[in-house]
C-alpha cells in the first residue's frame, strides 16, 4: 500500500470520528467544523489532526470556531499541532499531546524474528493485569492496555508479565496499538517484541494498524516495526473569553 492510499485511510477514520461533516483540503490547509460530540478530543476541548500537509479540527462551540479559523490563517497546518505555535495565537488553557500518527500496510512490516516467546491471553489476564498495576495510573492509562478489544501478547519472567501488546478495533477496520513494559524492564527492545506480534495478528484480521505515539521511545519502537509516520493530533482547550492574538504578536 503506498504512502498515500495509508494516509487517505487515516483520513476516512478521523473524519469519521470528527462526528460531523468535514473533509481534508486538498491542499495545504485545515477545515473547522463544529462538532461538540467529536470524538478526536475530551469534550468541550478542540481537537486537531493533521495528515499529509492538511488538517482537520472540531470545536465545540462557534466562538471556538472563529478562534481557530484565526490561528489556521496565520498557522500552516504543521503549526496548528505545535503547542508552543498555538499557544503563540491563542489562548490555551489545557493541551493533550501531540502525538505522532503512524500506520503500517502488510508490506511494510518489520516483524520481530526469533528471540523471546510470545505467549497470547485474555485481555484481563492476571499478568497483565499486575503489569498495569505495577507501571503506575500515569503509564498505564497513557498506554491504553486496558481499552484493547484484542487479546493480549505477553512477555513472561520469573513467573510475571513484563511486557504486553495488544490492540482496540476502531472505526474504519483499524486496529489501534496499546504496549506497556513494566518499569526497570525497559530499554531492552521487550516493547517491539510483544508489539510485533499485535501487529502480526491486526495485520491477519484484515485491519490497518495505528501507532499514536507522545513519547519519542514509543515512536521509535514504531518505525522499527515498519510504521510511517504521517501526521501528529492535539488536543486543546480553549478560552473562548478572550481574543486570539494579532498576527506578528507573541505571547509571554
Amino acid at each position: 500500500m503506498s504512502s498515500e492510499r495509508l494516509r487517505d485511510r487515516a483520513r476516512e477514520l478521523w473524519t469519521e470520528l470528527a462526528a460531523k461533516p468535514v473533509e481534508f483540503p486538498s491542499s495545504e490547509g485545515a477545515n473547522v467544523v463544529v462538532s461538540p460530540g467529536s470524538r478526536l478530543c475530551p469534550p468541550l476541548w478542540t481537537g486537531i489532526v493533521v495528515l499529509g500537509g492538511a488538517g482537520v479540527v472540531t470545536v465545540p462551540s462557534v466562538r471556538a470556531a472563529e478562534l481557530m479559523a484565526c490561528a489556521s490563517s496565520t498557522l500552516s497546518p504543521e503549526e496548528l499541532v505545535d503547542a508552543d505555535r498555538l499557544r503563540a495565537v491563542l489562548p490555551v488553557l489545557g493541551v493533550l499531546g501531540p502525538a505522532s500518527l503512524c500506520y503500517l500496510d502488510r508490506a511494510g512490516f518489520l516483524p520481530v524474528r526469533g528471540g523471546a516467546a510470545v505467549e497470547e491471553a485474555v485481555y484481563d489476564h492476571d499478568g497483565v493485569s499486575a503489569l498495569l498495576a505495577g507501571a503506575g495510573e500515569e503509564d498505564a492509562d497513557e498506554s491504553g492496555l486496558v481499552d484493547i478489544t484484542s487479546p493480549a501478547f505477553v512477555l513472561s519472567e520469573s513467573g510475571g508479565v513484563i511486557a504486553a501488546a495488544g490492540y482496540q478495533t476502531w472505526p474504519r477496520s483499524v486496529a489501534h496499538l496499546s504496549v506497556l513494559v513494566a518499569p526497570g524492564k525497559r530499554g531492552r527492545g521487550l516493547a517491539r517484541v510483544v508489539a510485533s506480534a499485535a501487529v502480526a495478528h491486526a495485520l491477519a484480521e484484515g485491519l490497518l494498524p495505528q501507532w499514536r505515539a507522545r513519547p519519542y521511545p514509543s515512536k521509535r519502537v514504531a518505525l522499527a516495526l515498519g510504521f510511517q509516520e504521517l501526521g501528529a493530533q492535539l488536543s486543546v482547550r480553549l478560552d473562548e473569553t478572550v481574543s486570539p492574538v494579532p498576527a506578528g504578536v507573541t505571547t509571554v
